[in-house]
């Protein structure tokens, strides 16, 4: 496991950041995002969506859990902030091994359904517009991909 760093000015920056890696992403990628309520986890996965062709609006998948979204690769957006127990069997793993890239937020929440390579980023508000995005990437694809976007 390698850490990387990388701070936003305003969403802007962390939206062209999401986007940037988004061009990188591959099927069966698995983004975990973690922070606070308000942090950007929504705001970040509208930049991947964008970066990934999505024409749709993207809003969090809070009460329905998963939202589906088309682009150049399909995009599996997760809100597990609702889900009752780790052991629930919602079929996560369906989505970890389609043909999409999947971002669940809150991912601690689910952490032994979760596969074992993942790319987890955490936000972490530093003022009301400025983010210091931490990832943590788990398996050399993703260690790859974090040396190549940052």
């Amino acid at each position: 496991m390698q850490q990387f760093e990388w701070i936003t000015q305003n969403e802007e920056e962390t939206a062209h950041f999401a986007q940037e890696l988004a061009q990188r992403l591959s099927s069966g990628d698995v983004l975990a995002l973690e922070g606070d309520l308000g942090a950007g986890k929504t705001a970040f996965t509208k930049g991947l969506a964008k970066g990934l062709g999505v024409s749709r609006t993207v809003n969090s998948p809070t009460f329905t859990i998963i939202k589906e979204y088309v682009g150049r690769l399909p995009l599996y957006h997760m809100d597990v902030y609702r889900v009752s127990e780790s052991e629930e069997d919602l079929g996560f793993d369906e989505y970890f091994d389609g043909e999409g890239v999947t971002v669940v937020e809150w991912a601690h929440l689910i952490k032994d359904q979760l596969p074992n390579d993942i790319l987890t980023i955490y936000i972490y508000r530093l003022s009301d517009t400025s983010r210091r995005l931490v990832l943590e990437a788990k398996g050399e694809r993703y260690v790859t991909l974090c040396k190549e976007i940052i």
